[in-house]
């Protein structure tokens, strides 16, 4: 059992989720808790190692004993020790680090999701779960945007990391990928108060669809690039919404016209 906080195997863990550099150092990320180790493991993600303490749940004990049978990597770990890694504020005496994989684009896009300078974890982790959800064949993170794999953004992500592929690129390589000649993104471009109100743009065509930023809005990089710009009605006095509630808005208005 691993009694202290000072040990290497949890001063590593301690490292990978404080910092990006050393997930990307590793090429690892730790996942907290039954349900998103669930989800990782389900769909294929690679556990390195296991941490438990003995407050784990009973479906959690099943998850590490099934981790065992496999060889992984398992480590009991005093309670104490395990909550003070933990992020939530009562800990559900499981973690698991993950080896990253990254999931294959498929051959021809349509629907595609950028995230342009999104720095709130809790905003980019809802806006994978929705895109998740709608659809979305794969979503672009561009520069300032926030590590996908942070734990707040995992946890608000529900899982949605492990299923839609990610890419973290430039500008220069999203526009790239974007304008292939074989088969054209049209970007479009979220923007409050301006643009062509949503329920009016023709969302059927194959589509970027790019969420800037919480305070600023999009880059300028971003604003260059888009075709379009898409507003959405708001005949409150509101001036904009929350970038995850305005995503969600979007993404599913993209998902009825094409049902419709």
């Amino acid at each position: 059992m691993i009694t202290s906080s000072h040990n290497p195997k949890i001063q590593a863990v301690r490292q990978l989720l404080a910092r990006r550099k050393d997930r990307r150092q590793s090429a690892s990320f730790v996942v907290e808790g039954v349900r998103l180790c669930e989800e990782a493991l389900g769909s294929g993600w690679q556990p390195m190692e296991v941490f438990y303490s003995e407050n784990i749940s009973a479906r959690g004990r099943a998850l590490v004993e099934e981790q065992q049978k496999r060889g992984v990597d398992v480590e009991e770990v005093l309670p104490s020790v395990l909550a003070s890694l933990s992020d939530t504020e009562t800990s559900p005496g499981l973690l698991a680090m993950i080896a990253e994989r990254e999931l294959p684009l498929p051959p021809e896009l349509d629907f595609v999701l950028v995230a342009d300078a999104l720095r709130d974890p809790g905003n980019l982790g809802t806006i994978l779960r929705s895109a998740a959800a709608a659809g979305v064949q794969a979503a672009f993170l561009a520069p300032g945007t926030v590590d996908a794999f942070s734990p707040k953004v995992l946890r608000a992500g529900m899982g949605a990391q492990f299923r839609l592929p990610l890419r973290t690129l430039s500008w220069e390589q999203i526009v790239a990928i974007c304008k292939q000649p074989a088969r054209p993104l049209a970007l479009f471009l979220a923007e409050a108060g301006q643009g062509v109100p949503l329920w009016q743009a023709d969302l059927r065509q194959s589509l970027a669809l790019v969420v800037g930023g919480e305070a600023e809005g999009a880059s300028a990089e971003g604003r260059a690039a888009a075709d379009q710009l898409l507003s959405i009605p708001m005949p409150g006095q509101s001036e904009s919404l929350n970038a995850a509630v305005a995503a969600g808005i979007l993404l599913f208005e993209v998902v009825r016209q094409r049902l419709t």
